[in-house]
């Protein structure tokens, strides 16, 4: 739906753009390895580092605590996690990234950006600086209305 302002329909035709290049790249990636968004999702959440526990991870995926449990389990057999019991208390499980976890979403966010490594190179210096100049101006209006 097209709205009044010539802006909004812009920008949202951009954002549209680069969300549908960068995931496509992003599902053909994660597919071709045989892992399934509630996986992909449960590694960017141990990826934070903060301490995370089967109920934190399920309830910051929305499924229940024993699907976590479970889809950890699978991950753990791909060793891409390491889940161990917390030595001061048996029924706390701590639940790491592998190195070959951390590999992989350093690779997913590669395979998201890499489209835009072409589009830099098909633009010319001063096209780069205008949109540089553009985005600077709309990143610190956003911030303006609502900061990071």
């Amino acid at each position: 739906m097209k709205s009044t302002d010539s802006f909004i329909d812009t920008f949202n035709d951009c954002v549209d753009l680069f969300m549908r290049r960068s995931m496509r790249s992003f599902f053909q990636y994660t597919k071709g390895i045989g892992l399934s968004m509630p996986q992909i999702g449960a590694l960017f959440h141990l990826n934070r580092g903060s301490t995370s526990g089967i109920s934190n991870i399920g309830d910051d995926l929305g499924v229940t605590t024993a699907a976590a449990s479970q889809m950890l389990d699978r991950l753990v057999q791909q060793e891409l996690i390491l889940r161990s019991e917390d030595p001061d208390d048996r029924r706390v499980k701590n639940i790491i990234l592998t190195d070959k976890g951390r590999k992989i979403l350093e690779d997913i966010l590669h395979v998201r950006q890499a489209w835009l490594e072409d589009l830099s190179t098909a633009l010319s210096a001063g096209e780069k600086e205008q949109i540089i100049a553009a985005l600077k101006i709309l990143i610190a209006k956003a911030d303006q209305i609502d900061p990071r």
